[in-house]
């Protein structure tokens, strides 16, 4: 990890809620940002949303709670939810501790892939997130 961030792959794409995706086997993979979690703090509990829910692009599908406040987790892309991190139940420091990893929350089937295209890349998305801080 150069200068303690973590390695993000180019693949990967941002949502301006700080949710990222990629596209693994056919489905998108969604979590937080590195960023959003730094901004949450030590997180406690999360909210995933049930197998077979079908949401729209930046939809509200999760709610993670930290020490700081309790945050909405929006859905960057449309699809229907084939499969949750249920460990992240047990274990919800993950999205502190690796949120491009093991951090991450729910796999869809999306419906519209171009929506992945809109999002922001890495680059975009680390000028975005330059200028809030």
């Amino acid at each position: 990890m150069e200068n303690d961030k973590p390695v993000v792959a180019e693949e990967f794409r941002f949502s301006k809620e700080h949710e990222w995706v990629t596209i693994r086997e056919g489905l998108a993979v969604i979590g937080i940002s590195d960023f959003a979690q730094k901004q949450l703090g030590d997180i406690v509990s999360i909210e995933l949303p049930k197998i077979g829910n079908e949401y729209k692009q930046m939809q509200e599908m999760a709610i993670v709670d930290s020490i700081k406040a309790s945050s909405d987790i929006y859905c960057p892309i449309s699809g229907k939810v084939v499969e949750i991190n249920e460990d992240l139940l047990e274990h919800p420091e993950w999205l502190n501790q690796s949120s491009y990893e093991l951090g991450w929350m729910v796999k869809i089937k999306p419906s519209n892939i171009n929506e992945f295209e809109n999002l922001m890349t890495k680059a975009e998305y680390d000028n975005f997130v330059g200028k809030i801080k």
